[in-house]
């Protein structure tokens, strides 16, 4: 074979594999496509057998396309309107579900926890306002956690395992530790060179001081302060855990402590509202006795008046 035939040959050769690649390109293209459509059918008979309206349908299944196109594993978005069903969930409480997920997929944060959220959610029969409450909180703390992660980025530290790091952040957020508290974790710890293990484990440690905190009667505030001024007193990470741990320590045993040793409920709940019963200690001899706000007032302020028979209620008529 002649140099000319062979540069010839070798090119027809190069058409030909390229030829291939793209016609592997495009049937594979297609068969993505295709698999989508195939799945939005499976769901469409599922939720045929419901007494979902055809708008309500079609509603919900736009929605699961868009949720399936975004990377949302079939299995989960086919599970959520199965259980959906199984609980008799409204065509729109099944959308709020699927919209909260679709707009976390799309800023890029991690979907996972939120569907093991409702799933959970679906396991223990939870109310529907229930799970779209919580799944909507756990939301909000997946975006705080990725603004404290984006301002450690922005002062130039490098972190591995960014997706990780942001639910570990979240679940922090959610036991009510303090927002500039993991910020600071998370720009101490990357600049000590400390592992994702490694600031996983003080995460889980100061969710554990904060449940302890809240446990023990403190308000988010004084949580907060708590966190705070162990943060300032020291820079070792170590330290600082230990710091806040003897400071719960001390609140618990004194300012939050009773006569009998148990431990005083805060004045303000979780939700930032007044308790609705009281269960304080006594009042001191010689103290007033303090009322809840929104109780109605005792009697206990005047001697009770002497109760009258029948027969003493009218005074008796005068001697002739």
């Amino acid at each position: 074979m002649t140099l000319k035939n062979k540069i010839k040959f070798k090119l027809i050769l190069s058409l030909i594999t390229l030829l291939t690649i793209f016609c592997f390109a495009i049937s594979a293209f297609s068969a993505g496509t295709a698999s989508i459509d195939e799945q939005i059918e499976q769901l469409k008979s599922i939720i045929d057998s419901s007494s979902y309206s055809a708008f309500q349908s079609r509603m919900i299944l736009n929605t699961a396309q868009d949720l399936l196109e975004s990377g949302i594993p079939f299995e989960d978005t086919k599970n959520i309107i199965e259980n959906s069903l199984e609980e008799s969930f409204d065509a729109y409480s099944v959308k709020k579900v699927f919209d909260i997920i679709l707009e976390t997929q799309q800023e890029g944060l991690p979907a996972e926890p939120l569907i093991n959220k409702v799933n959970e959610g679906f396991a223990k029969n939870v109310n529907k306002s229930v799970i779209i409450s919580v799944i909507s909180a756990k939301a909000e703390n997946l975006k705080k956690a990725n603004e404290i992660l984006n301002e450690a980025l922005q002062e130039g530290l490098e972190i591995n395992g960014e997706e990780e790091m942001v639910g570990i952040l979240a679940d922090s957020l959610e036991n009510d530790v303090p927002d500039e508290s993991l910020s600071w974790l998370v720009k101490t710890g990357t600049a000590e060179g400390k592992s994702i293990m490694e600031i996983s484990e003080i995460s889980e440690e100061l969710s554990y001081l904060s449940l302890l905190a809240t446990d023990s009667g403190l308000s988010l505030e004084e949580i907060s302060f708590l966190f705070k001024k162990a943060i300032e007193n020291s820079t070792n990470i170590d330290d600082i855990c230990e710091n806040i741990q003897t400071s719960l320590e001390t609140q618990i045993s004194t300012a939050k402590t009773v006569p009998g040793g148990t431990v005083k409920p805060s004045v303000i709940s979780d939700g930032g509202t007044l308790p609705t019963s009281s269960t304080g200690s006594p009042a001191e001899v010689g103290e007033t006795p303090t009322q809840e706000a929104g109780e109605a007032p005792t009697e206990t302020s005047s001697a009770p008046e002497p109760s009258t028979s029948p027969t003493e209620e009218a005074p008796s008529p005068p001697e002739n």
